[in-house]
């Protein structure tokens, strides 16, 4: 325990001497290679730059990441798809993504422990409209991002965690009468 509290404390000074710029690139990292521990690296930017901080900065570097992966994956949608057209399951995902409404896909991005990558490259490659996904994105993030500010645990722990569920069903639920009122007032279908 004392390693991990030790890495923490040398990683959580070296965003503060950093810079803000060190806290966006780690998040943003994250966006690129979606194996890396995104909640570790929201704890860290909050540890670092204070809860308030550490979270907006936080939801911006993963919006930003998330979106220029959705645009290369717009841009290169009808080779990818050529390649991807064999697999069963493949085609079962972009069918769905194909008619997602925009309240769903903001619950989808609101989901913890939904992989951001997956949603990035399916909206991408099906051709939703970038308007719509940017919007869907920041309503959805910020509520994933301030679900992991708050919990800061491991992925079992907040699984089995009665007071995380409770959190996390709270946040999804505020993130969908949210993306209602936005739909409603943007007519963003």
């Amino acid at each position: 325990m004392e390693l991990v509290n030790n890495l923490v404390d040398y990683f959580t000074t070296l965003l503060q001497h950093g810079g803000l710029i060190f806290g966006v690139l780690l998040v943003l990292l994250e966006s690129i290679i979606p194996a890396l521990p995104l909640g570790v690296f929201i704890a860290l930017n909050i540890n670092a730059y204070g809860t308030f901080l550490g979270i907006i900065i936080s939801w911006l570097s993963t919006c930003l990441g998330c979106y220029l992966s959705f645009l290369f994956f717009s841009i290169f949608s009808t080779r990818f798809l050529n390649r991807m057209k064999k697999k069963k399951n493949f085609n079962k995902i972009i069918n769905r993504m194909k008619t997602i409404n925009f309240s769903n896909l903001v619950v989808l991005i609101a989901l913890p422990f939904t992989p951001a990558f997956a949603i990035n490259i399916a909206a991408g490659l099906v051709g939703i409209s970038k308007k719509k996904f940017l919007i869907a994105l920041l309503t959805g993030k910020i509520f994933m991002i301030t679900f992991w500010g708050l919990v800061g645990k491991s992925l079992i722990e907040s699984v089995t965690d009665i007071t995380s569920l409770i959190i996390a069903s709270i946040l999804i639920i505020i993130a969908y009468f949210i993306s209602k009122f936005i739909n409603k007032k943007m007519k963003i279908e």
